[in-house]
């Protein structure tokens, strides 16, 4: 069964600074949270979506288990070069299953690996949350981790509550991985996302998932997709596709908030140099979820 996009880690050095922007941004961004491996966080949830704010904060906490290997160390080393997008994370149905299905197709980075921690409800009650992850590798893009994600709680978890955001912020389109052979990532894309609907032209591969789309496009395939500068060579996340209520209403809440906006097509980005590394493109509701970013 195809997975759908579940979070996509946006690693920073300055996690205060990274919470401010997307507010900025207009969206609506929770409460600080600890790790036990030393990383914080804070989401930004979408209907079954959301965006995990991280940064390294505490070194002393990081162990040699597999969370602090394979999630803290990696991040802080993330952090260590740049800001950006780190890590895409697909919902998992049985994390078993997942790890079963990784290993068969040869791209198994973990077992099922499991913890648990204590979230706030909008009124600041404490509940608790638990997830079971499964990392998956792929050789083609040693410098992005993937995993997949079993939510315990859900209903501890997801808030509508947290999904109503000032921009008009609807949905994810999709995440777009920049690699120099899309061709390369085809086989991994098709074992990590379970998925067989694919779309292929020259410079890009794209993955349809039940929520949103994994695509890997050459970095000039990005660059005429979504205007600006060719972006550096090697396989990197760069960018989340938004979809908008309204973009006319979207782009002057950015205005209002000093933030440098590019029109494009028939929406507009935030780039990676005034977004903390990741660009950020925000499109009309009404097209089809399969739309194409260009």
């Amino acid at each position: 069964m195809a997975r759908g996009l579940d979070h996509i880690v946006h690693a920073v050095s300055d996690l205060d600074a990274a919470a401010q922007l997307y507010r900025r941004l207009g969206f609506k961004v929770g409460a600080r949270n600890q790790h036990p491996w030393g990383t914080h966080n804070h989401i930004v949830q979408l209907p079954g979506f959301f965006i995990e704010l991280l940064t390294f904060a505490e070194p002393d906490k990081l162990g040699t288990d597999g969370f602090s290997k394979l999630f803290a160390a990696f991040n802080r080393d993330y952090i260590a070069r740049q800001n950006g997008l780190s890590m895409l994370i697909l919902e998992s149905r049985d994390a078993r299953e997942d790890e079963c299905e990784f290993e068969a197709a040869g791209i198994a980075e973990s077992k099922v690996m499991r913890f648990e921690r204590e979230g706030k409800r909008p009124d600041g009650s404490p509940v608790k949350v638990a997830f079971s992850l499964v990392f998956a590798n792929d050789r083609a893009a040693p410098n992005v981790h993937f995993c997949t994600c079993r939510q315990h709680f859900p209903e501890n978890f997801w808030n509508p509550a947290f999904q109503n955001h000032e921009n008009g912020v609807q949905e994810v389109r999709g995440v777009i991985l920049v690699a120099a052979k899309p061709e390369d990532h085809r086989d991994f894309l098709r074992a990590y996302t379970g998925s067989e609907d694919f779309y292929t032209e020259p410079g890009e591969v794209s993955a349809w998932t039940p929520r949103g789309a994994l695509s890997v496009m050459t970095p000039d395939r990005f660059a005429a997709a979504f205007g600006g500068p060719t972006p550096k060579s090697g396989s990197a996340l760069q960018a989340i596709r938004f979809a908008v209520a309204d973009v006319t209403q979207t782009r002057a809440l950015m205005h209002k908030g000093g933030l440098k906006v590019r029109d494009q097509r028939d929406g507009f980005v935030v780039d990676a140099a005034d977004a903390m590394g990741a660009l950020l493109s925000f499109e009309p509701l009404e097209k089809s979820r399969h739309s194409r970013p260009s």
